[in-house]
């Protein structure tokens, strides 16, 4: 078969020299009906090699057996079902070929934002642990999860660490940056988070947050990343652009140079997705969201108990010291990412910052000293209540009566200024007879 270069050349020396066929033949050492062909072919000769065998292609029909069955069984799987004992690799290269026959597909379209539509959000752990105090480990490290949240017309990003990924500090966190965009998109995208639809559907609290915003909470499909593609790559970004090179003191060190990163480069970076930069689309996307409402929605870690003799309340795994006044009562408790509250009847009877770590005890200098104040008044009545009870021989306790009240019992009335002395002298009458 004559080559890509012979060719060329024989086509070069006869279309622009004018050299004849059997002249082309003695220069290049071709045959003559090789330089004809040669000129009559307008496409470049291409060197097709027939099919080769392969080992795969013996057990071909047990695997697409096994395929038309169980279309996503893994190639390991395969292996072990026919007894498969060569390379693993070709086998895979083969199953990869069959394994589209028999799946459905699954094409994804390209969507198309309005502004103000929507926002993805998701739950990001980057691989720093940060220092939070007390959290039952030695260094007082923890791995903290940070909420993001990417809108879908401008690429706008925003994202804050919280203290765990239960539905009051997620919500809180949704809450702090929507609050700082000062309105809200009409959609908020969500995978199966447990807190937020782990079970399909809107969580009570997730639904109670939309509800109070006016928006939705949609909820995408299972195992379908490409749902919140968006927000997914946003982090990605966070862990080759942002972390690396970087040091945090604490969870909210982190938040500040989080922020600052967003503005200052993510969100003023150009995308070739829609050739500008998020922050060039940032008016037009707010424009078109929803307004806050002039109530907040109701956020952060919440519960309610009788407040016992030991005058703390157990908040995500930390005590915090509540008015002693307030033991035996029902006491409602809210713990925001930076706050904890506690009220008694309308009334806030313990404040404290809140500590993302755990096993810690938080005492307010004015609880210990109002618990001593009444441990002494107890002790005060206590002693009096003894002085006025006295013990039987048979160390039963007696209580020492008045006696007036021994009189009142018996009827027994004692005058002893009557109003005529006469009346009571009966020598005095007997005289005067």
């Amino acid at each position: 078969m004559i080559k890509l270069e012979e060719w060329a050349e024989v086509r070069r020396l006869h279309r622009a020299e004018g050299v004849s066929i059997k002249e082309i033949a003695r220069r290049l050492g071709l045959a003559r009906n090789t330089v004809r062909a040669a000129l009559r072919a307008d496409v470049p000769p291409s060197r097709e090699r027939g099919p080769r065998g392969s080992l795969v292609d013996k057990v071909e029909p047990q695997v697409r057996v096994l395929l038309a069955e169980h279309p996503r069984m893994p190639a390991t799987v395969i292996a072990e079902r026919i007894g498969w004992t060569h390379s693993l690799t070709i086998l895979k290269d083969r199953v990869r070929e069959l394994r589209p026959l028999f799946l459905p597909p699954d094409p994804a379209d390209r969507l198309e934002y309005r502004p103000g539509e929507l926002a993805q959000c998701d739950l990001w752990f980057p691989p720093v642990p940060i220092p939070v105090g007390a959290s039952g480990r030695p260094d007082g490290q923890l791995v903290l999860p940070v909420l993001a949240m990417t809108c879908g017309y401008s690429r706008v990003t925003d994202a804050v660490m919280i203290p765990s990924r239960k539905a009051g500090d997620i919500l809180a966190g949704m809450w702090e940056i929507i609050g700082g965009w000062g309105r809200c998109p009409r959609t908020l995208v969500w995978d199966r988070e447990a807190a937020i639809g782990g079970t399909g559907r809107p969580s009570a609290e997730a639904a109670a947050f939309a509800g109070t915003l006016g928006v939705r909470i949609k909820l995408t499909p299972p195992r379908d990343p490409e749902s919140k593609g968006l927000v997914e790559r946003r982090n990605g970004y966070f862990e080759t652009s942002f972390l690396p090179g970087r040091s945090f003191v604490s969870p909210f060190d982190f938040n500040t140079q989080i922020q600052d990163w967003l503005t200052d480069t993510a969100n003023a970076r150009h995308l070739r997705s829609i050739g500008t930069s998020p922050t060039q689309r940032w008016a037009s996307d707010r424009a078109g969201m929803v307004e806050l409402p002039p109530v907040a929605p109701m956020v952060g870690l919440t519960g309610r108990i009788r407040l016992g003799r030991d005058y703390y309340v157990r908040i995500d795994g930390n005590d915090y010291s509540v008015d002693p006044r307030a033991i035996g009562r029902f006491v409602t408790w809210i713990a925001t990412p930076a706050l904890v509250a506690v009220t008694c009847d309308g009334q806030i009877v313990a404040t404290h910052e809140r500590v993302w770590g755990s096993g810690a005890t938080l005492t307010d200098p004015e609880h210990r000293v109002t618990a001593r104040a009444m441990r002494t008044e107890f002790a005060t009545a206590r002693d009096r209540a003894r002085a006025a009870t006295r013990s039987h021989t048979d160390g039963h306790v007696v209580a020492l009566r008045a006696l007036p009240d021994y009189d009142a019992l018996f009827g027994v009335v004692f005058d002893p200024a009557p109003a005529d002395p006469t009346a009571t002298d009966p020598t005095s009458t007997a005289e005067g007879q």
